[in-house]
């Protein structure tokens, strides 16, 4: 397979812009908001869902771990299938089988069964991800309108896991918790049939050859990675044996990855991709965000509901001004792609949004939602919508055809990697501030009394979030020391290998 373009290598579009591409757009982000939502809904139902399967305590984090092992260990392997089976296809193969694997989910009778849609929802999110980022690079070719698709995705991926929390707060409470899987089906249904009149079909030509043992390698490595990260989350700690023995594994896998990507003749992942400095600095940059955006987002949760007091209803309306931030940010700042670069622009987001998540460091027992946590939401939201605005800019810039499925693959993978990192990060710090704060007490024997358990609670919420601000800061230094994209960059990406049609 060559790995340069050439005129084998254009796209099967016919030549000009895609009149319907804005529908497609619309289509496409509907579908992917369907599958963000999906995330934190299924986190506000999870408790309903626990007592109706007799789900217990220790296994719980199933529901939420299956479809982050299938998702992030597939991505790769996903992004090649987009590229040679045809971008359209795999998208609504992914909405339909989405679809099915919800209404499985809904349906499922025990928590076996449960698990195992989960699974398979995010074994058809890794087809859609790099399906959706896909179609969006090669349907819109002219930079300007291409910054633009790219904030209102970045929008929809950044705001929705919030909204998802108000859905579901209201599905669980006023129906059932197996709505917050149904209500999927008729989305997919509906995205699945109107991406076939208005979505362009695309795929890279030349050999489809699939490097199986790459994909093995890779899938596992990233499965036990994830799967190390959510050990420690639960509380085995980093130092376990179990955790250090996943991560172990999954660092011998990857290196053994890309040892044979390196010899490989059809690689799963042509090292080239990772090794461009802009694409390998927007992956890092993805990892460390993605971490600290998702652990915020868990501990401001806590804070919502167990300090305020807020139902869960309350708790997803608390979040809204977080999504109307990111949202705000991604739209309405696209036309500033083109005059200040993506760089430029990644990196001032970033930067604003180290300053919000530092500002909740400064919560405490007398602070109120208005005074505490809402400046703080609504000054990290716009930084964050920023930054999803312009990264798929400069990770997908200049990228040749045969690499754009699977490129737009790394990006999801680096971002869905963050997430199961953050958590699991922020979490055993936190849990080791609480014992630290708690070290003359003892909680559970219920004789501390509950203002001082609040304060405590509160204690550990600010060392994570001085750690998540960590996290943004170690991604302003990557972005800042390995990207070298430029507005003149930016506006010739028009003419590159991967916009020719």
């Amino acid at each position: 397979m060559s790995t340069e373009s050439s005129p084998a290598d254009t796209e099967r579009a016919g030549a000009g812009p895609d009149p319907r591409r804005w529908l497609a757009l619309a289509v496409i982000c509907v579908s992917m908001l369907m599958v963000v939502l999906d995330v934190s809904i299924v986190n506000i139902a999870l408790p309903r869902a626990q007592i109706d399967l007799g789900i217990s305590d220790a296994d719980r984090q199933w529901v939420v771990t299956a479809y982050a092992l299938a998702f992030g260990g597939l991505l790769l392997l996903g992004g090649r299938v987009v590229d040679f089976a045809g971008r359209k296809r795999v998208f609504v193969i992914g909405l339909l089988g989405f679809a099915a694997a919800s209404m499985l989910g809904g349906l499922a009778p025990s928590a076996g069964l449960l698990f195992a849609a989960r699974a398979l929802q995010g074994g058809f999110s890794a087809l859609l991800a790099p399906a959706s980022l896909s179609l969006i690079t090669v349907s819109f070719t002219e930079p300007r309108e291409r910054a633009k698709a790219f904030g209102i995705y970045g929008a929809i991926q950044g705001g929705g896991g919030a909204v998802g929390l108000i859905l579901g707060g209201v599905l669980t409470e006023y129906a059932d918790w197996r709505w917050c899987l149904f209500v999927n089906v008729p989305i997919a249904i509906a995205a699945a049939s109107s991406a076939l009149p208005v979505v362009r079909e695309s795929r890279a030509d030349g050999e489809r050859h699939y490097d199986v043992p790459g994909a093995l390698l890779v899938t596992g490595g990233l499965v036990a990675l994830v799967y190390g990260f959510t050990r420690a989350a639960e509380g085995t700690g980093w130092l376990a044996p179990s955790t250090l023995g996943l991560l172990a594994a999954a660092a011998a896998l990857l290196v053994a990855f890309v040892v044979v990507e390196k010899r490989a003749t059809h690689p799963l992942l042509p090292l080239r991709v990772v090794l461009d400095r802009n694409r390998g600095g927007s992956f890092l940059a993805s990892v460390l965000i993605g971490a600290g955006m998702f652990g915020m987002l868990l501990f401001l949760t806590f804070y919502f509901q167990v300090n305020l007091g807020y139902t869960p209803i309350q708790a997803g309306l608390a979040y809204l001004p977080f999504s109307a931030g990111v949202i705000a940010a991604s739209t309405l700042g696209s036309g500033l792609v083109t005059r200040l670069g993506a760089r430029a622009l990644m990196s001032g987001g970033i930067a604003v949004a180290a300053v919000g998540m530092f500002w909740l460091t400064g919560i405490d027992a007398s602070s109120s939602y208005v005074s505490g946590a809402l400046p703080a939401e609504i000054v990290t939201s716009l930084g964050l919508g920023l930054f999803f605005l312009a990264v798929p800019n400069v990770a997908l810039a200049g990228v040749a055809p045969h690499d754009i499925g699977v490129t737009s693959a790394m990006l999801s993978t680096s971002q869905q990697i963050g997430g199961a990192l953050g958590p699991a990060l922020l979490n055993t710090l936190y849990v080791s501030a609480l014992a630290a704060y708690f070290a003359p007490d003892d909680p559970a024997s219920g004789g501390v009394p509950r203002t001082r358990l609040l304060e405590g609670y509160l204690y550990g919420y600010r060392v994570a979030y001085l750690a998540g601000g960590v996290l943004f800061v170690l991604a302003l230094a990557a972005v800042v020391s390995m990207l070298r994209t430029s507005k003149a960059r930016t506006r010739s990406d028009e003419t590159s290998p991967a916009h020719t049609h």
